[in-house]
């Protein structure tokens, strides 16, 4: 899995960045929120490690920026030194999914990890039980459906596979396109309902909703 780390500390982000890939992560770190900020527009990341007091922009500013200007929904655990409450509500105002206070055991960051890995359900791509007549393979792109496998093309294996992990709540189009595809690769709406049409014809009409004007809700 891609993971994202922002922490300006070069000792600690050393120490951070070793321990993740001895976890099998792909770890891109960087030092600055701004750079953070450009690589989480520009490529998809499964999670990401955000420290706040980090030079050129908070952990907190390229939080809410991804947030509200961009609809990127990529898990976030927020790192910091500072241990007041001010930031910590701040930070789940911004749309944060955990907070750990420095300094803090390798252990508790592991387990921080598993409990949003398992919320999204990251890391579980093997297979994934839709229904009991619904099979979905990502590594493979396929479907199982009652016992018939369909094949599904990349990119709605993508969709279906962030769908799987926002289950249950509205994803807009502008979501779909800033967490699945690169800035320069973007595609029109067009090419969207496209892809939602033929998820429709392998996994059944009913599977994914229609919401006028906002997205789509997968069940």
């Amino acid at each position: 899995m891609k993971v994202l780390l922002l922490e300006d500390d070069p000792a600690l982000n050393y120490l951070l960045n070793e321990h993740l890939c001895d976890k099998g992560f792909d770890v891109t770190s960087c030092t600055n929120g701004q750079d953070a900020l450009e690589y989480l527009i520009d490529e998809v990341f499964a999670f990401a490690l955000l420290d706040i007091n980090t030079p050129i922009m908070t952990g907190i500013d390229v939080l809410k920026t991804i947030r509200t200007d961009y609809k990127n929904q990529t898990p976030v655990i927020i790192l910091t030194a500072f241990q007041d409450i001010k930031h910590l509500k701040e930070s789940f105002e911004s749309g944060v999914d955990d907070y750990i206070k420095k300094p803090f055991d390798l252990e508790e960051l592991d387990q921080r990890i598993k409990k949003l890995c398992k919320q999204f359900n990251l890391g579980n791509d093997s297979e994934i039980k839709i229904s009991e007549e619904i099979l979905f393979l990502p590594e493979l792109c396929q479907i199982i459906l009652n016992g018939k496998t369909k094949h599904l093309a990349q990119k709605e294996r993508d969709i279906l596979s962030y769908f799987c992990k926002h289950k249950n709540r509205v994803v807009s189009s502008e979501e779909l396109l800033q967490n699945i595809w690169a800035y320069e690769d973007m595609p029109t709406d067009a090419t969207i309902r496209v892809y939602i049409k033929n998820l429709r014809e392998s996994l059944g009409k009913d599977k994914i909703q229609t919401i006028r004007g906002i997205g789509y809700k997968f069940e």
